[in-house]
């Protein structure tokens, strides 16, 4: 079916991704999967050719649009590309960093920070996850208690959180602390900046996939944390990181749905040339039923979180549709994936075919941003079934 939901300015805006990611991130992408690490640089020129803080106002450098269809076309194109690794430190940074600085910030915050994060000097992260605290966000522990009397007190923040993508690169890390005992009412949101005594990172996290993708622990002893660097206010974390999340969840049910499509295309490629039986393998039968399969469940998925993104454009996406998108996206994901790296037979298992890492950078997506089982119990608990 003819897919209608971009207009000429993103598929413009889409040739200019790849164009982009063709000149810039595919000569080395590889070369940064095997340091573990994608270089600072490569967010500064996407900065430069507008491809951060698409939602930021011009005033303060950004695109000036409200429209999340632009990201959804970044986020498919690196997706295509086979370079999931590197593209999520992009992703991350606009989809899932940037609404809590839209949302949260003082107009002094704006200005000190947001020209930053469009011209991708400032590389952003999230710092939710803590040994102790994945899912459950009200169960995190790292602590900010004031540093003396009153209101506008500095903080001082104790911890360490886990996981955190970009966490080596990020120059601004929004990082969620107890200031209270309450469990979802003593949590807050604070910025910590490179630099910051007492702030540390810890090994760039060796993980089964994503590669490129800088993925760190950080520690957090006595760091000092000026009240202008407070997010929002105190005692609203919670309700900001949950209002935060049906966003967070597109962003990775979009990765999902073009990701799978990448693998379709790959090994569609494959089977025409690959030879077994004196045919090529597209010819078998087999080969067509499991791809004509693979089709269709990526179209339908296709269908759904376009309507999706389509909700979230006018504010009515809920998070129980945006929890239906992610799980189903994810698992669709992996599945797609590893069919089609049966196709490719035992090449499909070298690294040098991007259908063995996108196996493995697959995997993870159905645990991060809410994994499978609890995007389900939302759900469920949306039926009010007793």
């Amino acid at each position: 079916m003819q897919r209608k939901h971009y207009d000429e300015d993103h598929l413009a805006f889409g040739e200019a991704v790849r164009t982009f990611i063709a000149k810039e991130m595919l000569p080395d992408y590889l070369a940064w999967e095997a340091a573990g690490l994608m270089p600072r640089e490569v967010f500064q020129t996407a900065g430069a050719n507008g491809f951060l803080g698409l939602q930021v106002p011009e005033q303060y450098g950004g695109g000036g649009t409200d429209d999340f269809r632009f990201n959804q076309v970044l986020g498919e194109e690196l997706m295509l590309a086979g370079i999931g690794g590197a593209g999520l430190g992009l992703t991350l940074h606009n989809d899932i960093c940037l609404p809590y600085f839209l949302h949260y910030c003082t107009e002094e915050q704006r200005q000190r920070w947001l020209p930053g994060i469009v011209s991708g000097e400032l590389i952003t992260a999230v710092a939710m996850t803590e040994p102790g605290a994945g899912s459950d966000l009200a169960g995190i522990r790292t602590s900010a208690t004031p540093a003396g009397p009153g209101a506008d007190s500095d903080l001082i923040v104790n911890g360490a959180k886990t996981f955190i993508t970009n966490g080596i690169n990020a120059d601004l890390v929004i990082t969620a602390v107890r200031t209270g005992p309450d469990r979802h009412k003593g949590l807050s949101l604070v910025v910590l900046e490179r630099g910051m005594p007492g702030f540390e990172r810890g090994r760039n996290l060796e993980k089964l996939g994503l590669h490129s993708q800088d993925t760190a622990e950080l520690s957090f002893t006595d760091v000092r944390v000026p009240a202008a660097n407070i997010l929002g206010e105190l005692g609203k974390g919670f309700l900001g990181m949950v209002s935060n999340l049906p966003q967070e969840r597109m962003s990775i049910a979009i990765a999902g749905v073009a990701g799978a499509r990448a693998a379709l295309n790959w090994t569609i490629s494959y089977v025409r040339e690959r030879k077994a039986f004196g045919q090529s393998i597209g010819s078998l039968q087999n080969t067509r039923f499991v791809l004509a399969e693979v089709a269709t469940e990526i179209d339908v998925a296709q269908a759904y979180l376009d309507q999706c993104v389509n909700a979230l454009l006018i504010g009515d996406l809920t998070p129980e549709d945006a929890a239906k998108a992610k799980w189903w996206a994810t698992e669709l994901h992996g599945r797609v994936v590893d069919r089609c790296l049966q196709l490719h037979g035992g090449y499909g298992y070298m690294q040098e075919y991007p259908i063995a890492r996108a196996y493995a950078d697959a995997r993870v997506t159905r645990i991060y941003g809410g994994a499978t089982e609890i995007m389900k119990e939302i759900i469920g608990k949306s039926l009010k079934l007793g």
